[in-house]
């Protein structure tokens, strides 16, 4: 690969820890890759944990991440084990089973106690006497706080984009295809938003499937990166997820809403002293019930992340597999190009160049996250591996993940050629010149 202008200065300049030549340089970080000289300038930025949870959870992702790795490089991947470890992996599976089993138990406990307040709520008003209906107010209003929430797609995507089968015959046809080809269905609508992200969630009481597309990773990717991307989520759904059930996703909400309303406050008051004594054991008794939750729930949550992976790599292809993983590090530095773009378009003068600069967002965000040189990829991977498991708990870390991939070999069961690509690209056109506008000529 030709070197650029910069890279050719950063060569020129030596380590201050080793006197190796320098990689990067000009829109990309100066480091050493002999020493590690700043491969990471942002490590002293990186958010605290929020709280007794977030620690538990941090710490219990990288004990729980790095044995799993060791374990799946052991046995050759995520799927099968091989002749050697075939007992361990029973053992492994028999382990998860009885992990699952008991998150469910405790989740069903946490909702029981929400029927339990809604059930006392409702006796003490049918009560009728004196303030026990007015008491019985209180655990009534709380219960209907807690329910479990089935989602709503009209809310969720009230101002995005939505398409259904008849408004993009090829693009759900691909999915279609890609749903099968990691055994599992496809969904009954695709939202579109600028995210650098994509998932699969579920809704209503009918648990309809939904695909959100965010276009800020979507235009970044190549054709078979896309096609790695969608197996990658349809892939969560064909081997499970113990997270990703209701009964636990919903668990996991009323928590998250319990240690919120039972967060101390500031100490500015007597009254708000007496508050947070007296929340002090229910909100000891709610973090405890969240760790146990996740101490159940994590291992297996990062294991369906890398059988989602291994679902993707065979629908795909390996290589495109490995490539969207270093798409997925350069995810913060694809949205700081979007946030620029909507500064940009702030400062410019309303009217035709404007208009020309929201058509070509996507096409110029392409471009430049094609631009990425393949040793700030690298410095991305090491950047990763410094930080370890502190940024998301329930996912394995995107270096490990990466590295599985890249040692696979599975060619891709669905090749997307550049025709269906194009018509796939001309049902969302419409979507891209939408939240074109939206991002640039609204701000």
């Amino acid at each position: 690969m030709t070197e650029t202008v910069d890279e050719r200065r950063a060569a020129d300049t030596g380590c201050p820890d080793c006197g190796t030549a320098l990689t990067g340089g000009g829109a990309y970080v100066a480091w050493c890759a002999g020493c590690g000289w700043n491969t990471d300038p942002g490590a002293t930025e990186e958010a605290p944990p929020a709280g007794r949870i977030d620690r538990v959870r941090r710490r219990l992702a990288h004990r729980y991440g790095e044995q799993l790795f060791a374990d799946l490089t052991a046995s050759g991947g995520p799927g099968e084990p091989g002749p050697s470890d075939e007992s361990g992996e029973k053992a492994s599976r028999a382990g998860r089973g009885r992990s699952g089993w008991l998150a469910t138990c405790l989740a069903l406990a946490v909702h029981g106690l929400t029927l339990a307040l809604l059930g006392g709520g409702i006796a003490m008003i049918a009560a009728g006497q004196g303030l026990v209906p007015v008491l019985g107010a209180l655990p009534l209003l709380v219960a209907l706080v807690l329910r479990p929430r089935l989602g709503s797609l009209r809310k969720t995507a009230a101002h995005l984009p939505v398409l259904r089968r008849a408004d993009a015959p090829e693009l759900f046809g691909l999915l279609d295809d890609v749903a099968a080809a990691v055994g599992t269905t496809g969904v009954e609508a695709v939202v579109v938003d600028a995210d650098v992200n994509a998932s699969v969630r579920t809704y209503g009481i009918r648990r309809q499937r939904v695909l959100t597309v965010g276009l800020g990773l979507w235009e970044t990717l190549s054709p078979q990166e896309r096609v790695v991307l969608l197996g990658h989520e349809f892939g969560h759904y064909a081997h499970g997820d113990t997270r990703h059930a209701l009964v636990v996703s919903t668990a996991f909400q009323s928590l998250d809403t319990w240690s919120y309303t039972l967060a101390p406050q500031p100490s500015e008051s007597l009254l708000d002293d007496l508050t947070n004594l007296a929340t002090a054991l229910p909100r000891m008794a709610v973090d405890g019930v969240a760790g146990l939750l996740d101490h159940l729930t994590l291992r297996g949550a990062q294991r369906a992340e890398y059988l989602a992976d291994e679902a993707a790599a065979r629908t795909g292809g390996s290589r495109a597999a490995a490539a969207l993983m270093d798409r997925l590090l350069s995810a913060d530095a694809v949205a700081g190009m979007l946030r620029r773009e909507a500064v940009a378009a702030r400062t410019r003068r309303t009217g035709a160049r404007s208009e020309d600069a929201a058509e070509g967002l996507w096409q110029r965000l392409a471009a430049q996250a094609g631009a990425v040189p393949a040793s700030e990829y690298e410095r991305l991977r090491r950047v990763a591996e410094l930080r370890g498991h502190s940024v998301d708990s329930t996912h394995p870390p995107t270096h490990l993940r990466h590295r599985l991939l890249a040692a696979g070999a599975f060619a891709p069961r669905i090749v997307l050629d550049a025709e269906r690509a194009a018509r796939v690209d001309a049902e969302l056109g419409d979507a891209r010149r939408t939240l074109a506008r939206e991002l640039l000529l609204r701000g």
